[in-house]
């Protein structure tokens, strides 16, 4: 318990004097954070080097307990294979998080320095091989899994540092809900080495919260994060039921939940994965009307019941462990709802209602249609193809202008909108719908190329005037050559 104490009180102590004091050497030489508008809301230069404060912190209370005759002194000794096999992986992200805050990295050198990192820890023996309370020695599995957590644990505390406090708070959280599962566990090396990341992030955030006066920085985001990343697997290692499996999870879950929002995001508007945006949980918030000191404090009570949640779900004897679980992912979902992501409600609208089921097909006939008049051999053969094509696509008709030759489908006259696509100087191509549906509207422009790129196959003249019957299903059109559109007679 001595041991305890005096890592929380040094580490924070040390951070807490350290802070002030990094922040004014970086300002007086320059290298601060200049506000820009857009994503950035704060409105005067800011130092973003906070992870030098609390690395520091850190790593002088744990010499400091090695010096003294502490229990907890004897215990890191004798772990001390696995934490010297650790501090390269963890300098390495600390280094990479500096250099980018200082010059700068662009985003794929960083994600290599940063597996990179991440395989050291696996050698140093954070690994991802146990489920359910076997273990699991697969590797196959056991390399990608470990990477991608600590990878995406990284970046997720490093996404969500985007106002004040927010993500030093949120990782305040998740260690000190680690720290409550190694006591319930029983695993004091996984308390010991949570300790003294909560006290130096407590005393960083003395001037870190609204309104800051230093920033966490790269330095500091994927430090905790990475950290925090091995932490989760020591006390997943530990975990008895599958659901103590997922109490990291719940933990982690504001950052982690950001980041899979925002990539989700970026997926479904064709957007750069790495790149920046102001959809974040924290803007969403914002743009509500709230204020920067409310919207993280709404996320430390998102991070408070997580970690509720974690801790309920790591204990063996709860008999409602489950229940929490699906309560936690139901409350999860309604949060998500709540902050009006028109991805989201545009994806589920498709995957849901039916939507999703039209556009498959409709992409389906898209490309049918160009395999059939890709293998057309005649004049006839094209129209034959052009013509069941658009029934199949749902148009109701269509009519062929080519090379002084009209073709035109004959249809039952609806009210409805047409379309012409032009095909340069060899004529058109004409295609109607009733009204009352947009089923093939996003077929309009894809179609329109697929003509272009399969009309050239047949050089001018090759356009005999012949009558032609298609069938498409229980649907029969008959086509002719015929003077003008205004000419389809009804069935």
């Amino acid at each position: 318990m001595y041991s305890i104490l005096f890592l929380a009180v040094v580490s924070f102590l040390v951070a807490l004097l350290t802070t002030p004091v990094v922040r004014d050497v970086f300002r007086r030489n320059g290298m601060v954070d200049s506000p820009t508008g857009g994503r950035k809301i704060h409105t005067q230069a800011i130092p973003r080097v906070g992870g030098i404060a609390i690395a520091f912190g850190y790593l002088v209370a744990f010499c400091a307990l090695l010096l003294l005759r502490f229990h907890g002194g004897a215990l890191v000794w004798n772990e001390l294979s696995q934490v010297i096999r650790l501090l390269p992986a963890a300098g390495l992200i600390f280094a990479v998080g500096l250099y980018d805050d200082l010059r700068g990295m662009k985003p794929w050198p960083k994600f290599a320095l940063q597996f990179a990192a991440a395989g050291l820890a696996f050698w140093g023996g954070v690994r991802v091989m146990a489920l359910h309370g076997r273990g699991l020695e697969t590797w196959w599995w056991s390399i990608p899994v470990t990477l991608f957590w600590l990878v995406f644990c990284t970046n997720a505390f490093n996404l969500i540092d985007g106002v004040d406090g927010l993500a030093t708070g949120v990782g305040l959280f998740a260690t000190l809900t680690t720290l409550a599962a190694g006591l319930m566990q029983g695993n004091y090396a996984l308390v010991l080495a949570t300790v003294p990341l909560a006290g130096a992030m407590a005393g960083f955030l003395r001037y870190n919260f609204n309104p800051a006066s230093i920033f966490l920085g790269d330095s500091g985001s994927y430090t905790i994060g990475f950290l925090l990343g091995c932490y989760g697997i020591l006390w997943s290692q530990k975990a008895a039921t599958i659901l103590g499996i997922t109490a990291p999870l719940m933990a982690f879950a504001v950052p982690l939940l950001d980041t899979s929002l925002a990539i989700v995001r970026r997926f479904l508007r064709n957007q750069p994965i790495f790149g920046a945006d102001r959809g974040h949980i924290h803007h969403k918030l914002l743009d509500m009307g709230m204020t920067t000191r409310r919207a993280v404090l709404v996320l430390y009570g998102a991070a408070g019941v997580g970690a509720g949640c974690a801790l309920i779900g790591s204990t063996s004897t709860n008999p409602f462990a489950g229940l929490v679980l699906v309560l936690f992912c139901v409350v999860a979902w309604v949060g998500i709802q709540s902050l009006g992501y028109v991805e989201l409600n545009m994806a589920s609208r498709l995957l849901f209602r039916g939507s999703f089921r039209r556009v498959l097909n409709a992409e389906l006939a898209l490309r049918s249609a160009r395999l059939r008049l890709e293998s057309a051999r005649s004049a006839g053969d094209y129209w034959a193809a052009l013509e069941m094509s658009c029934l199949e696509m749902g148009f109701q008709g269509s009519c062929l202008r080519v090379d002084g030759l009209e073709f035109t489908s004959s249809v039952r006259h609806q009210p409805g909108w047409w379309v012409t696509v032009p095909l340069g100087k060899r004529g058109e191509v004409k295609v109607w719908h009733d009204y009352g549906s947009d089923k093939t509207v996003h077929l309009l422009a894809p179609f329109a190329e697929v003509l272009w790129a399969t009309l050239g196959q047949f050089p001018a003249g090759e356009w005999p005037g012949r009558r032609i019957q298609v069938e498409s299903g229980k649907l029969q059109a008959h086509a002719a050559v015929v003077g003008s559109i205004d000419e389809i007679a009804a069935d």
